[in-house]
């Protein structure tokens, strides 16, 4: 499982889930609902009362996402940066596995 910790994001608004949702779907168009327990991206899973607004742009997403203690976020969590690691992972990988 991924950590948004981690990750390259920008919190957008911060409230209650239900003020949350409400922030999406009034403030960004295309949005994509989506069912608690789905993976949004790899090791991303969503959390929440269905149906939740996700929005998918080029290299980002945006979603409400409840972190324990801290409360509900929408954050836009930048797609690039994710896709950076993972390949910086398999490069290291495959220089591991071809050393002599």
């Amino acid at each position: 499982m991924a950590c948004i910790d981690q990750m390259n994001y920008e919190i957008l608004f911060r409230g209650s889930f239900k003020d949350c949702a409400k922030f999406i779907r009034e403030n960004f168009k295309d949005v994509v609902e989506k069912e608690a327990g789905e993976e949004i991206i790899e090791g991303v899973f969503l959390i929440g009362i269905p149906p939740i607004p996700v929005v998918y742009g080029d290299n980002y997403i945006i979603f409400p996402y409840t972190k324990p203690c801290y409360g509900t976020f929408v954050i836009k969590l930048m797609l690039e940066e994710k896709k950076k690691e993972e390949k910086k992972k398999k490069k290291g990988l495959i220089e591991k596995l071809f050393r002599f």
